[in-house]
């Protein structure tokens, strides 16, 4: 769903699939009716989601050029599409997690996500971007380990650099804080990712955890612009996370009048198996929230504000 800026720019609001652990296709594709409904429910022409896809599946796909045109049909079908995928962990409790960052199989699996998304993208998009996480648990994080990252951060950049030559149209990551993690506070974050490649490297922002954690939400996501870092994708519930004004403080930096900060947001699922109405209803909820920062959706006129 494209949501036009009071200054002009096109922000993509997604659904997120609310991750399982599928091994295969057909059990993606079975998550995909849910989400054709909720777009039928809200009466608009495409809907946007995220869908998280396990290491092994992703591999798959990558690989597979009919199984991507297959993935891109049942989307076309319900008038679902992807701009952005999820390559966070599956939450405890099952799934296959993903290895670390300090590991190469972590930056083959981005890649491999990346590709996959190259060809789930409409024709009219440019880019795309891919959601992590924030490196690795901070406990018994140590010099040989932020090395290691650091490599394997160097050598995602390139083949993003790659992809993007290949294809002409540009894939970003952001990677997530996350409590506990070595990106968990705006100032961890910042000089984590002090290194990286900011052109294809940044943040992807969960608002729940930012006004929950963060003491001032605002004044921490204006610490990652100036210091060069780009705001990949914001994640939030409809359900402030913290204080409702901590969440629409930090809802406010990001897409208030100085915004957007970025072009990819994602409405978090709240519950396993959601039913359509219940998606549909937090969807309004955010909407209504965005409208009064001066959002609407492209083909209506931006409310005054």
């Amino acid at each position: 769903m494209r949501l036009r800026h009071p200054s002009g720019r096109i922000v993509h609001l997604s659904c997120e699939i609310a991750p399982r652990p599928e091994s295969n296709l057909p059990g993606v594709v079975g998550l995909l009716d849910t989400y054709g409904a909720v777009r039928a429910r809200l009466g608009v022409d495409r809907l946007g989601v995220n869908i998280w896809l396990p290491p092994a599946l992703a591999a798959t796909l990558a690989v597979e050029s009919r199984a991507r045109t297959r993935l891109r049909a049942e989307l076309d079908a319900r008038r679902l599409e992807v701009v952005t995928l999820s390559g966070a962990p599956f939450g405890e409790g099952g799934g296959e997690r993903p290895p670390a960052w300090t590991e190469p199989a972590r930056r083959e699996y981005t890649l491999d996500l990346a590709r996959i998304l190259l060809d789930l993208l409409d024709a009219d998009a440019v880019r795309g971007a891919v959601s992590s996480t924030g490196l690795g648990p901070r406990a018994g994080w140590a010099e040989a380990a932020d090395k290691a990252s650091a490599g394997i951060l160097r050598r995602l950049s390139a083949g993003l650099a790659d992809l993007a030559w290949q294809n002409g149209r540009a894939i970003r990551v952001g990677f997530q804080p996350t409590p506990g993690m070595v990106l968990d506070s705006a100032e961890q974050t910042v000089a984590a990712l002090s290194r990286i490649d900011k052109e294809r490297l940044g943040v992807c922002l969960d608002l729940g955890h930012v006004a929950r954690a963060w003491p001032e939400p605002a004044a921490g996501i204006e610490s990652l612009t100036d210091a060069g870092l780009s705001i990949i994708e914001v994640r939030l519930a409809a359900v402030p996370g913290g204080t409702t004004e901590a969440w629409r403080s930090a809802l406010r930096q990001v897409f208030g009048a100085g915004g957007p900060l970025t072009e990819y947001l994602t409405l978090l699922t709240r519950v396993p198996d959601p039913a359509p109405e219940q998606v549909a209803g937090d969807v309004a909820y955010l909407l209504a929230e965005l409208a009064a920062l001066g959002l609407a959706p492209e083909n209506e006129p931006c409310p005054a504000r």
